[in-house]
């Protein structure tokens, strides 16, 4: 497979912490940016709940575990290295960005916030988890990008969301640079989808199941865009649901 690879993904990990995001968030309004930037705003519905607060080992609890860590989106498109000793506000993680199955990229991001609180739109309370993360130095984009698992608690309704505010970032690698301008498009919405669907999926087949987690062990490799060997991802995934 032709790819780009850092010597040492480990080491790459390490050297994040020196970076700083390749853009200036101050002067970025995320709720409406300016003329040059590229909004993604997805919803996806989940299996409901009785109203109230989420329920212990229900839908909402389910999907808000598997985005704990970056192994719900599809490792066939993108895979994360982090220290996951680290606290979540904060941390860094190393990014293969894994085009067409041809080319592979690393690029750094940090986590910039987490939401674990109740939230009010509109007259309503709806109950939220999720964080985002922002680009580092040497990412092929700028921009942020979260993730949230909403209840409403008045009607019992759970929710995914992604967002993602971006722009391309200066590329100096001509090889790269023409890769990226051509493919971001497609796999985007390649990679949006396809989260959509595992999260959908994911969180629906570890309902009910005696193990939630061997369920969602079973099904994460059929919900993958591409082939591939990513059974270490498969399982840290299901290993969300295991932990207390």
């Amino acid at each position: 497979m032709a790819s780009f690879r850092v010597t040492s993904p480990q080491a790459a990990l390490a050297g994040l912490a020196a970076l700083p995001v390749n853009f200036d968030p101050d002067a970025l309004d995320l709720a409406d940016p300016p003329a040059g930037w590229t909004v993604d705003d997805r919803r996806q519905p989940l299996p409901a709940e009785p109203d109230g607060a989420p329920v212990p080992g229900g839908p909402w609890e389910i999907a808000a575990r598997l985005i704990r860590g970056y192994e719900f989106a599809d490792p066939s498109i993108v895979r994360a290295r982090y220290d996951p000793a680290a606290p979540l506000l904060g941390r860094d993680m190393l990014l293969e960005l894994r085009a067409l199955g041809l080319l592979s990229v690393y690029v750094g991001v940090r986590v910039s916030e987490v939401w674990d609180e109740d939230h009010e739109r509109d007259g309503r309370r709806a109950r939220v988890f999720g964080w985002a993360y922002r680009t580092l130095e040497g990412h092929v984009e700028q921009g942020e990008m979260g993730w949230q698992v909403w209840k409403w608690l008045d009607t019992g309704e759970v929710e995914f969301r992604a967002r993602a505010v971006s722009r391309t970032a200066p590329i100096s690698n001509p090889v790269i640079w023409a890769g990226f301008h051509l493919l971001r498009g497609y796999e985007r919405r390649l990679y949006l989808g396809s989260t959509d669907r595992r999260m959908r999926e994911l969180t629906a087949r570890a309902l009910g199941e005696q193990s939630p987690a061997d369920a969602v062990r079973r099904a994460s490799p059929e919900l993958t865009a591409r082939g591939g060997d990513q059974n270490e991802v498969h399982d840290r995934l299901a290993g969300r649901l295991e932990e207390s």
